[in-house]
C-alpha cells in the first residue's frame, strides 16, 4: 500500500503529510504513475478534492508486507523498474524537481487528464471565450513585507495587458494592504471568494493568468489550457521559493524585477 495521506503510524512513529492541496497534487500524480504501472494499491491525500477537479488517480490491487520510501532520489528507479515488491511511503516527499514536474505536467496535458479536468469544471463554457485577467495573490503565511511579492508585480502585469474585460483576483488575506491598494487603483476589479476547488476551476478559464509563488498557484497555471500564464521570478520575494522547477513550463512567461 502506498500512503500519501493523513496521519500514518508505523512502529510507534507518527508521520504527518507534507503540505496542503497543492503539494498533494504533485505527490499524488507522481505516485499514481507508479501505481498504474505496478497495479499498486494506494491511499491518496485530498483524493476527494482532486476527484472534484477531474484528476484521475489510479488505485490498484497489489499490497505487500514490506514498505519502502519513495522520494525524488529513487522515483525514476521505482517507476522504470521491471517490478515492485513493496508498498511505498511517500508522505515526506514533494516530487517538484524539474524532471518530475515536466513529467507531471505532460500527464496533466494528456488527452485523458485534460478532458476529465475540463468536463468536471462547472465554468468550462468560459474556456477560450473571454478576455479576463485573473491574479492569484498569495499572502497568508507570507504576508510579511520581505516575503510577499508586493503590489508592483501585479500592477506591472496589468499594465502589460493592453486590453481586457474583467479583472479578477483571489487571495487568502482580503484585508491586507496590498489588496486595498489594488482595489483603490482598479475599483472595478472583482474579488472571487470561492473555496479552493472552485477558485482553481474558475481562475484556470481566464484568458490571462497571473500567478504568485507556491504549488496552489502552479495548479491554476497547469489547468489554464487556453490561457496566457505569467509567473514571478524568485527575486521578487525575499524568501527563496525555488519556483524554477514547478513554474518553468514551455510557453509561460517569467516576470523579472526589472
Amino acid at each position: 500500500m502506498s500512503t500519501t495521506h493523513c496521519i500514518l503510524i508505523e512502529n510507534g512513529i507518527t508521520y504527518y503529510p507534507s503540505g496542503r492541496l497543492g503539494n498533494a497534487f504533485f505527490r499524488n500524480i507522481a505516485v499514481s504513475r507508479i501505481a498504474q504501472k505496478h497495479d499498486l494499491f494506494v491511499e491518496y491525500a485530498f483524493h476527494e478534492q482532486l476527484a472534484q477537479l477531474g484528476i484521475p488517480l489510479y488505485v490498484g490491487k497489489n499490497r505487500f508486507t514490506k514498505t519502502i520510501p519513495l522520494n525524488d532520489r529513487n522515483y525514476f528507479g521505482v517507476l522504470n523498474g521491471p517490478q515492485l515488491n513493496a508498498n511505498l511511503h511517500s508522505i515526506g516527499a514533494f516530487f517538484q524537481k524539474k524532471e518530475l514536474t515536466r513529467l507531471l505536467y505532460s500527464e496533466v496535458m494528456s488527452p485523458a487528464f485534460k478532458i476529465s479536468i475540463m468536463d468536471n469544471n462547472p465554468f468550462n463554457i468560459r474556456y477560450g471565450a473571454n478576455n479576463d485577467i485573473y491574479m492569484h495573490i498569495r499572502l497568508g503565511d507570507i504576508a510579511k513585507e520581505n516575503m510577499n511579492i508586493g503590489p508592483e508585480y501585479y500592477i506591472k502585469m496589468i499594465s502589460r495587458i493592453p486590453s481586457y474585460d474583467t479583472l479578477y483576483i483571489s487571495t487568502d488575506s482580503k484585508e491586507h494592504a496590498i489588496i486595498n491598494q489594488l482595489v483603490q487603483k482598479y475599483p472595478t476589479l472583482k474579488i472571487i471568494e470561492y473555496g479552493e476547488i472552485k477558485t482553481i476551476q474558475f481562475a484556470s478559464t481566464c484568458k490571462h493568468i497571473v500567478l504568485s509563488h507556491g504549488t496552489f498557484s502552479a495548479m491554476i497555471g497547469y489547468f489554464g489550457f487556453y490561457s496566457d500564464v505569467y509567473y514571478p521570478a524568485d527575486e521578487l520575494a525575499g524568501k527563496s521559493w525555488s519556483t524554477a522547477d514547478i513554474f518553468c513550463i514551455d510557453g509561460w512567461t517569467k516576470i523579472n524585477k526589472s
